[in-house]
């Protein structure tokens, strides 16, 4: 449920013109119109064009047309409040169900969690994290705030990964801008190709361990696979990561984590950073990158 109040000042408009200025989506308002008793102006339904005066409160009822079971899973929550949560997710966790895959996803755990809080069971993310890269995912609560946050003319939002790649980048910071695409014959694979779409990563060394580097990461476009494949492009592709050239034999699943994430808050405005400290397979190669060789004689 989305409750505002038309703030003093404002001119008197329909509910239909008003829902357009305040970047309600197209299709949003196509199914709110579809909904009986969707909307409410001072508690009682109302039609479609009617006229909403300073100080009316307007209540928005989402219809809930998940398909996504409920399931109760352990879910670690960074943040929280009536409009969006972020989660921590941890590594292996499909973030949506797909064909074939009846297994537990986040999508699941984040409906259940949603109808505890006798909120409309959807699940309405702002972005996807790869089924074994942990960290931080913004998660809207309605698809009004989804649709503010990611349309063409939401705010930025920072998001900020670390990664242990093979060798030292040189440059050590650096901007990583080459086209990405969908590599011929494959339906999960990413390559750089001249044909792809346009791709830029911003990269920085944090810290070498050995013939090991640790890469702090933001992405500047969001595409599929982005940051594994302009590593591998690089020539440092990520620990653990064998389908773009990384080796497994100290870690077993691509070695990134979504490590920070900055955004303004869709209603409110105010700016919101979150962290999230290494999972533990990480932090612990890590360390042992870190310590020096022992052997005998």
């Amino acid at each position: 449920m989305f409750t505002f109040t038309l703030p003093g000042g404002e001119q008197p408009a329909q509910l239909s013109k008003l829902l357009r200025r305040l970047n309600f989506s197209l299709t949003l308002r196509r199914k709110l119109k579809r909904t009986p008793d969707a909307i409410r102006v001072n508690g009682r339904p109302v039609p479609w064009q009617t006229a909403v005066t300073p100080g009316d409160v307007i209540t928005i009822s989402w219809p809930d047309e998940s398909t996504i079971a409920p399931l109760s899973l352990p879910l670690a929550i960074s943040y929280e409040d009536e409009h969006l949560l972020v989660v921590d997710k941890p590594a292996g966790l499909l973030v949506h169900p797909a064909s074939g895959t009846p297994e537990p996803t986040l999508a699941n755990a984040i409906v259940h969690h949603l109808r505890t809080l006798g909120e409309p069971g959807a699940f309405h993310p702002v972005h996807r994290l790869d089924r074994n890269t942990s960290g931080l995912i913004l998660i809207a609560k309605n698809p009004y705030v989804q649709h503010l946050l990611s349309s063409e003319n939401a705010k930025p939002i920072e998001r900020s990964y670390l990664a242990l790649v093979t060798g030292h980048p040189l440059p050590p910071a650096g901007v990583i801008d080459a086209p990405v695409g969908r590599l011929p014959g494959s339906i999960i694979e990413r390559t750089v190709c001249p044909d792809g779409k346009t791709a830029a990563t911003i990269y920085e060394t944090v810290t070498t361990a050995g013939p090991h580097s640790v890469v702090r990461l933001r992405l500047l476009t969001g595409r599929t696979h982005q940051i594994r494949v302009h590593l591998a492009h690089l020539g440092h592709p990520i620990l653990g990561d064998d389908l773009y050239g990384g080796s497994t034999a100290l870690i077993a699943r691509p070695a990134l984590h979504a490590a920070a994430l900055a955004f303004s808050h869709p209603i409110g405005g105010e700016r919101i950073s979150l962290s999230s400290a290494l999972p533990p397979d990480m932090a612990q190669l890590l360390d042992k990158l870190h310590s020096p060789p022992t052997g005998g004689d």
